[in-house]
């Protein structure tokens, strides 16, 4: 089996089309979904560019980071304070800044994590994330653990023309929607480009590549500054949407979430992230509103049905569940096939 294969970056037809019906749920859904339910997907679209991010150093390269969130966390940072008190801001250019500024902070701390591997990249991530969370949890001035509001939306204006309202809930929704498109097809052309057929080169065997004369670590730190720069577009949507931002968005518990989503949906071909971010988030409400027993509260420990959960589907579907559904193509394709064969020998 090839290494494209085997970590499920051809997306059989059953999927692609189940994907396809998904895009056109996800374009009408504002017409026929309620505010509260228009707002909750829109997150969940922004947890799905958040998870992309990571895909692509964790199912991509094939490195795990614990410490992603710090830099989802520091562009909503920026974003908030970046907006005046009395007044939004231009979202033209603060959506580059904070982007850029968790680019550069992705760069700085990748310069000296990439150099480590295995158990010690992971630790070190962990360790350069705590850093950054406790230099806002402690500092007063720029917010402490109380966090940031961020009192208007960014403004669309350009001149004296308003192309949209990211105030009204539908714009915002498209608006999530289109970025979120738009960061899926550039890491899927990534996927495919010889940049990114290095990146899964380095993934399946370092040493053979650092062999064939490929600068294994500038590779590395490209894709580490890349998906850093990502998880900041995410962190500005999210600091956009909800208004507020707090040291806990750059905690482990986020990085750990980032991680189940890749998990849950299938490493290593950007559409699983989407799929887990999604099924993560509604897996999320549904342990969580589950009811009272006795003197058991089931939904208090959403965390154990969700971990259950996510063991179990490691155990019996490894490649997550688009890997799922892929394998239950293919045994489809394989018993319609013999069903044939055996009509003909008829």
């Amino acid at each position: 089996m090839s290494a494209a294969k085997a970590n499920l970056e051809i997306l059989p037809r059953g999927v692609q089309v189940a994907l396809t019906l998904g895009l056109a749920a996800l374009l009408a859904f504002p017409f026929v979904g309620t505010g509260y339910y228009t707002e909750m997907v829109t997150r969940m679209m922004i947890m799905a560019i958040f998870a992309m991010s990571l895909d692509l150093l964790q199912g991509v390269t094939g490195l795990v980071s614990l410490g992603h969130a710090a830099y989802f966390g520091l562009a909503g940072y920026v974003l908030a304070f970046l907006t005046p008190q009395g007044e939004p801001v231009s979202l033209w250019w603060t959506l580059p800044v904070a982007v850029l500024t968790s680019g550069l902070a992705a760069l700085v701390i990748g310069f000296f994590v990439v150099r480590t591997r295995g158990i010690y990249f992971i630790m070190v991530t962990m360790a350069f994330a705590q850093m950054v969370f406790f230099l806002f949890f402690d500092n007063k001035v720029l917010g402490g653990s109380d966090g940031v509001y961020i009192n208007f939306k960014p403004s669309t204006q350009i001149s004296a023309w308003v192309p949209f309202n990211l105030d009204s809930k539908p714009a915002l929704y498209y608006f999530t929607l289109v970025t979120m498109l738009m960061v899926y097809a550039f890491l899927r052309r990534l996927l495919w480009s010889p940049f990114g057929r290095a990146l899964a080169g380095i993934r399946v065997n370092e040493h053979r590549m650092r062999a064939m004369g490929f600068g294994t670590f500038g590779y590395k730190l490209a894709a580490f500054t890349l998906a850093g720069a990502l998880a900041g577009l995410a962190g500005y949507l999210w600091g956009m949407q909800t208004g507020f931002i707090n040291p806990e968005l750059m905690g482990f518990q986020m990085s750990a979430h980032a991680i189940m989503m890749v998990v849950l949906g299938g490493m290593g071909n950007i559409a699983g992230a989407v799929v887990g971010a999604f099924a993560f988030d509604y897996l999320l409400h549904v342990f969580k509103d589950l009811p009272q027993h006795g003197d058991v509260n089931l939904g208090k420990h959403w965390q154990l049905w969700m971990g259950l959960f996510i063991v179990l589907l490691i155990t019996f579907a490894p490649r997550g569940l688009l890997g799922l559904a892929g394998r239950f193509g293919d045994s489809r394709r394989s018993k319609d096939a013999q069903t044939n064969q055996e009509a003909s020998h008829e």
